[in-house]
């Protein structure tokens, strides 16, 4: 990394010439590699894996293209740029994805390497969005504002993107391969259902150190990570990283792609004896290689801009005041925002979940109107949520309902987050090649059906998961009630699961009973949450309430008759 001067952009860090070098290499390569596809020179079987390292699938009906946003997070000018590119590639819109990036669904091959461009242009690509690698590693979307966060994690995100990005060893492993990182007690980035979790704290020095979990994951084989460390010193994280996934390059199964993740391998080993490779491929490296000083932690660190703090000393009380005068602000209040670790800010969560509409999906105005509302009100920062919405981190509070009312008026201030409306959702059938179901309709007719936001405060926080396929994009074995398209006979038919969970209290959901015909499974769940009105105890969510009486009610209602 070179010394220059930078301008550093809050929350995220600053390229330096290396950094755009390097982006501006890979896209020169990558228009020429396309060219030879046009051309005739390079088949489909020969382009695949060339278009894959640059985020670029072939889905039912246009070329998909996967773009970056490391951890998350984003500025203005990027989001600006990437709503020229809805507009002018694409179909005006683009999709945010659970790994924390955007999708763009109607692409043409021949203008790939030109959107590339444009990218680099910001500082952003689209590499190992996609490809048998080390993916976007993921991050808390309040890092850095949140009040109970220990420790920043994107910094270290940051050292996990430079260090697997080309990395010669990992490029081509068995399997694609995720890495999330949390800084808070709170896991907020489903770090138990990753390839590699890592939960960051202070040690007794007060330097980082790290839990490492290991062998989570979810599609067709849903399992919950193990611990492998505690207390890692940060000075070795790349180091034992590197062993980690040494060892599953080494070991992990290339013959049969449904075992070839790490989750399969651990328990095949067995925990200890994983552990115990891990441990001796760490004993016999030089360590001095990989050590991260705390200089070059500091440099990384230095390379992140830092948001002023300055709010009025009423800033708190004009909050109160503008809650109190308008019930709908005060409701928008308590589901969309999160506490900040500064007294006279507060973190704002933007839905991309309006009533009836598509998870994730956000127009070329809408992003346009974000990057605006960024500037104005959060240092032009942005952050992307694997829960599909966007975060505006540092808000003063005598000037939240000023932000509210310009999303408001743009459709963009539904108060759902956490509530019954907030689904995630992949794709499915409607563009995905691997689906079996449609995974956007039912989420639009569950979003319409509950879109009261009386009753859905009523309900109390319940997430909903939907996947159009076994390949579980829409997380959903980790969801309170999750949905899984499936096939039969040509027909689409949607499995219910019950009680999963990506926080603290991690679960998988479990097969409730047959599954349901697209047509029924709308009222099917309706049915069991007006069940869960009637069982539940005085402030009891959803999912306690169904940990204490078990799936048996919740059965009785799904499958009575219509």
């Amino acid at each position: 990394m070179s010394t220059d001067t930078v301008t550093r952009p809050v929350g995220r860090y600053a390229y330096d010439e290396v950094d755009r070098t390097f982006v501006s290499q890979r896209v020169a390569q990558f228009r020429e590699q396309v060219g030879r596809r046009v051309a005739g020179d390079l088949t489909e079987d020969e382009f695949k894996p060339l278009r894959l390292m640059n985020g670029l699938y072939l889905q039912l009906h246009a070329y998909m293209l996967r773009v970056a946003v490391p951890y998350g997070m984003m500025g203005s000018d990027q989001m600006r740029e990437l709503a020229h590119i809805a507009r002018t590639y694409d179909r005006d819109y683009g999709h945010f994805t659970t790994r924390q990036n955007i999708q763009f669904n109607w692409i043409r091959l021949e203008d790939t390497p030109d959107i590339l461009e444009r990218l680099a242009g910001v500082n952003m690509h689209a590499i190992q969005t996609s490809g048998n690698c080390i993916r976007n590693v993921t991050c808390d979307e309040f890092a850095g504002a949140a009040a109970d966060e220990l420790l920043d994690p994107r910094i270290h995100a940051e050292i996990l993107r430079q260090w697997s990005t080309l990395h010669p060893e990992f490029s081509f492993l068995p399997r694609k391969f995720k890495i999330a990182i949390s800084g808070s007690p709170h896991d907020r980035v489903a770090a138990r259902f990753h390839d590699i979790g890592l939960v960051a704290h202070p040690g007794p020095d007060g330097r980082p150190v790290f839990d490492v979990f290991v062998g989570g994951g979810l599609g067709r084989t849903p399992i919950i990570g193990v611990k492998l460390r505690d207390n890692l010193p940060e000075e070795d994280l790349l180091a034992y990283l590197e062993a980690v996934v040494r060892v599953y390059n080494a070991y992990g199964r290339r013959d049969n792609m449904y075992k070839a993740r790490i989750k399969i391998l651990v328990q095949a080993l067995g925990v200890e004896q994983f552990r115990e490779k891990v441990d001796a491929e760490f004993a016999q490296m030089n360590r001095a290689d990989y050590r991260l000083e705390p200089a070059i932690v500091e440099g990384i660190r230095a390379r992140f801009g830092i948001p002023d703090l300055d709010a009025p000393a009423d800033a708190a009380q004009k909050l109160e005041a503008d809650r109190k005068a308008d019930a709908r602000f005060d409701r928008w209040v308590r589901t969309n925002t999160h506490t900040h670790r500064h007294e006279g800010f507060i973190s704002a969560v933007v839905s991309i979940k309006p009533d009836g509409g598509i998870p994730g999906d956000v127009t070329a105005d809408q992003m346009d109107l974000i990057a605006d509302l960024a500037d104005a009100f959060s240092f032009g920062e942005i952050r992307v949520t694997h829960m599909q919405n966007v975060v505006l981190g540092h808000v003063r509070k005598d000037r939240l309902r000023d932000l509210w009312l310009r999303l408001d008026g743009a459709g963009l201030g539904t108060p759902n987050i956490g509530l019954v409306g907030d689904i995630i959702a992949c794709p499915g059938l409607d563009y995905c090649a691997l689906a079996n179901a449609r995974s956007i309709p039912i989420a639009q007719k569950l979003s319409a059906r509950f879109a009261n936001p009386e009753l859905q405060e009523n309900i109390g926080n319940l997430r909903i998961n939907i996947s159009g396929c076994i390949n579980a994009c829409g997380h959903h074995h980790a969801g309170h009630i999750g949905i899984l398209g499936v096939d039969k006979r040509g027909e689409e038919f949607f499995q219910l699961t019950l009680g999963g969970s990506a926080e603290n209290d991690v679960a998988i959901g479990q097969i409730i009973g047959p599954a349901l015909p697209e047509d029924e499974t709308v009222d099917a769940i309706a049915r069991l949450i007006d069940t869960y009105l009637v069982l539940r105890h005085e402030g009891e969510a959803f999912i306690e309430t169904y940990r204490r009486l078990g799936a048996a009610s919740f059965k009785d209602a799904v499958y009575a008759p219509a």
